[in-house]
């Protein structure tokens, strides 16, 4: 009991935090600003790579992106059927900065003539890590926190999530012009390392947390099939409209995102120019989204509830791109941009992670990793052949607003459906758990 009062005292005005949750938050901050701040040292990298190896090309390399995410699922399947949390999370990591290195070794060694080659092959590679690393993230706090925690806590962990994409887009900011890129690279295997040990620091702590202690999530194996992920995504209306969710949005993302690398490279002729503007433009977003972590996330969600809340980001896609579609001014898109992305982080995005506390726990690694990799991929696949098909017909930036309107509106109802069929389903696990005590109680005496 003797951490209580720190954690009232020190937290309390920000989030609400109880008794023994602390030092499990502390480590969870420490975790997820590790993985954000190695992402976002290599993110401006990646971006401009797509700029120089041509806008035009981008469409192919997110069509090798998907074809990535899809074999890279099998072995990680094979690694979750067969090894406990404790060995194949940071497996993972350790396999992801062992390609750093090769890709470190590749820039230095290499003729600059190889350059936008490497640069493709980074591109499609670091489209698979960011979705891979962050999905293990938050699937091992989903294991160890539940419903009710995640409700009042998730949108605090973002906010380390925030902190550490802040401190790795300012490290690129300062850098980028006089360090070369290889050595920005070698950053972000040491920041990998240390998610590792902040993920075993969690894991010390996951019993004392975890509502089903007999699960043994730390010891055991998860088992099941290799391919669980997607055929119990197939056979749940649930993760279905998870991953609808996540579609929708990844859609309507690939649309802003190919409008800012246009916009880069109209602007920035200098390579390093582009690399501190993407960087720049991160920056802004996440301290914004640090605002929004840190003092409202929480609040919003027990005020509106998980549905109202999800829905929240794609009522304001609707008013965004509605806007765009009207006055497709780079200062529109720029805001539309900004608010967007720091919706997602601050809001969208640790609710979503809510919707996975009520499915079994084989599918909050395995359905959770299909849905956070693939399905987000293909719906970046759509997005980028639906927009280049709209600049082949000769349409600009309004065509794009209005095709991305009503797919926002279809967005909002399934945010809403979501919503509800979470609610009923941690319902019905409340009630599963309380028939469980009152059969687990001794009764009386027999005469």
């Amino acid at each position: 009991m003797a951490e209580a009062a720190p954690e009232r005292g020190f937290l309390a005005r920000l989030v609400d935090v109880r008794p023994g949750e602390g030092r499990a938050l502390a480590w969870s901050w420490a975790y997820i600003f590790s993985i954000l701040a190695a992402y976002y040292v290599l993110r401006p990298i990646r971006d401009q790579m797509g700029v120089a190896g041509g806008t035009e090309n981008l469409p192919w390399l997110f069509t090798a992106t998907l074809v990535g995410m899809l074999a890279l699922n099998l072995p990680f399947g094979w690694l979750v059927k067969n090894l406990p949390r404790a060995r194949f999370v940071p497996l993972t990591y350790r396999f992801f900065a062992l390609n750093i290195l090769l890709f470190a070794l590749a820039l230095y060694l290499a003729p600059p003539e190889a350059d936008v080659w490497i640069g493709r092959v980074f591109f499609v590679w670091l489209s698979i890590f960011n979705l891979f690393v962050v999905s293990i993230f938050w699937a091992t706090i989903v294991d160890v926190f539940s419903t009710e925690q995640g409700k009042r806590l998730f949108g605090f962990i973002a906010a380390g999530a925030t902190l550490g994409a802040i401190a790795g887009s300012a490290v690129t900011v300062s850098l980028a012009r006089s360090v070369p890129t290889w050595a920005l690279l070698l950053c972000a295997v040491v920041l990998l390392e240390a998610a590792v040990f902040s993920m075993r620091g969690l894991a010390r702590l996951s019993e004392s947390l975890h509502r089903v202690p007999a699960e043994s999530p730390e010891h055991a194996p998860i088992g099941g099939s290799v391919l669980a992920g997607l055929t119990r995504t197939l056979a749940s209306p649930y993760l279905l409209s998870i991953g609808l969710f996540l579609l929708l949005f990844s859609v309507t993302t690939t649309f802003l995102y190919f409008e800012q690398l246009n916009i880069a490279k109209r602007s920035f002729p200098d390579r390093g120019a582009q690399t501190a503007f993407f960087a720049g433009v991160d920056l802004l977003v996440n301290g914004l989204t640090l605002g929004v972590q840190l003092f409202l996330t929480g609040r919003i969600v027990r005020r509106l509830g998980v549905g109202w809340t999800l829905a929240l980001l794609p009522a304001a896609s609707v008013i965004g791109f509605a806007a765009l579609a009207l006055a497709p001014t780079i200062t529109a898109f720029v805001v539309v941009y900004v608010l967007r992305r720091a919706g997602n982080f601050a809001i969208a995005r640790p609710v979503r992670e809510v919707l996975f506390t009520v499915v079994p726990r084989e599918d909050r690694y395995k359905a959770k990793s299909f849905i956070d990799t693939v399905v987000y991929r293909l719906g970046d696949q759509v997005g980028a052949w639906s927009y280049a098909g709209i600049a082949a017909l000769g349409f600009g930036a309004t065509a794009v607003a209005a095709t991305a309107v009503p797919l926002s509106l279809a967005w909002l109802l399934n945010s809403l459906w979501l919503g509800r069929a979470q609610e009923r389903r941690a319902q019905e696990g409340r009630a599963d758990r309380a028939g469980e005590a009152d059969a687990a109680r001794p009764g009386p005496a027999p005469a």
